[in-house]
């Protein structure tokens, strides 16, 4: 016997026994990895202030002026957190990361974003998403270079639609629970009704002000309209990303016990790090900061993961507007106890 063959099961013991590398992020997830992903991580869902049909959009009309900082410092291989309803598409879109996780204490906006999921899946282009989110028929000769402004122009003029929202509405239920196969209970199916008929009610504007409109066609500080919705590059980074099941709705508390330490856990596992946290100003209402603190300690970080955040202008000198802002999340958590 030859002396390798000798020592063959010692090495293969070593081999065993060895630290393993991380296997890295999926490509993609299964129907049913990012279903178990989503409902295992998740808490009971909780109570905001406001009603979920209030919340169903950004009044955030700033937002865009922290992505050319962002982008110079966030990684394209990193993993996206969020919380809330569309805004999150627009950064996603501006990072273009390995995966998103979008977290909200209310179960509403877990419902709200499957909705979201299914029309990015359904819709071939940017004029076919606009026109299955508010029932509109499709407007003739929208050219693919359409500015943001000029395609909402163009479905101002579109009439809402009874029969697109009847056809639409039973659309996006298969494609959630036959095509995707997600177990999704009654009351789920009865709130994503409810998030799809305040769209077909209110149209451009489910809130007031901003309208979503106003939001497609923000801009940065230097006037370069970024919104998800911008072009026709920007909605395909999104569509891809829905139709690979990377962009997965978590119902949790920052504060609370489960949801970002199990996100974090699975992160850690394969190697993932998380580039950029957007918070909104969910901070001002934790009950438990240190609690927060902590949980995001237990994230896997590294020198260029940033939090992006919002807070009221009047500090700034803007009155009332929300103003966006970068922070170092190592720094900034690297004294919790």
């Amino acid at each position: 016997m030859s002396p390798f063959m000798r020592h063959l099961p010692l090495v293969l013991a070593l081999l065993v026994a060895a630290p393993q590398a991380p296997a890295g992020l999926p490509t993609r997830l299964t129907d049913q990895e990012f279903w178990a992903l989503s409902q295992e991580s998740s808490e009971l869902g909780g109570y905001f202030r406001s009603a979920d049909i209030t919340n169903l959009t950004s009044n955030e009309t700033e937002m865009q002026y922290v992505i050319p900082d962002l982008v110079a410092r966030v990684k394209p291989d990193y993993v996206y957190l969020g919380v809330g309803p569309e805004q999150n598409f627009t950064y996603i879109t501006a990072l273009r990361p390995k995966m998103a996780v979008i977290f909200d204490i209310r179960r509403g906006n877990l419902n709200l974003q499957l909705m979201y999921k299914a029309i990015f899946e359904l819709s071939k282009d940017r004029a076919d998403f606009v026109s299955m989110l508010f029932s509109k028929p499709r407007p003739p000769a929208i050219g693919a270079a359409a500015r943001a402004d000029e395609l909402f122009s163009a479905f101002a003029s579109s009439e809402t639609s009874q029969a697109l929202y009847t056809k639409n509405l039973a659309a996006i239920r298969t494609f959630l629970t036959k095509t995707r196969g997600l177990p999704l209970t009654p009351a789920d199916l009865n709130a994503i009704e409810t998030v799809y008929q305040a769209f077909y009610a209110s149209g451009f504007y489910v809130r007031p002000s901003p309208s979503y409109a106003d939001l497609m066609a923000g801009t940065d500080a230097s006037g370069v309209t970024r919104s998800y919705l911008a072009s026709e590059a920007n909605f395909k980074v999104l569509k891809d990303l829905q139709s690979r099941n990377l962009v997965v709705p978590v119902v949790g508390d920052f504060a609370g016990p489960k949801a970002l330490r199990a996100i974090g856990a699975y992160l850690k596992a394969r190697g993932a790090t998380v580039g950029a946290f957007y918070l909104s100003n969910v901070e001002q209402y934790l009950g438990d900061y240190g609690a927060f603190c902590r949980n995001v300690q237990a994230l896997p970080l590294d020198a260029a993961s940033v939090f992006i955040r919002s807070s009221s202008g009047g500090g700034f000198g803007r009155g009332g507007r929300f103003v966006n802002s970068l922070g170092p999340m190592m720094s900034e958590t690297e004294r919790c106890r």
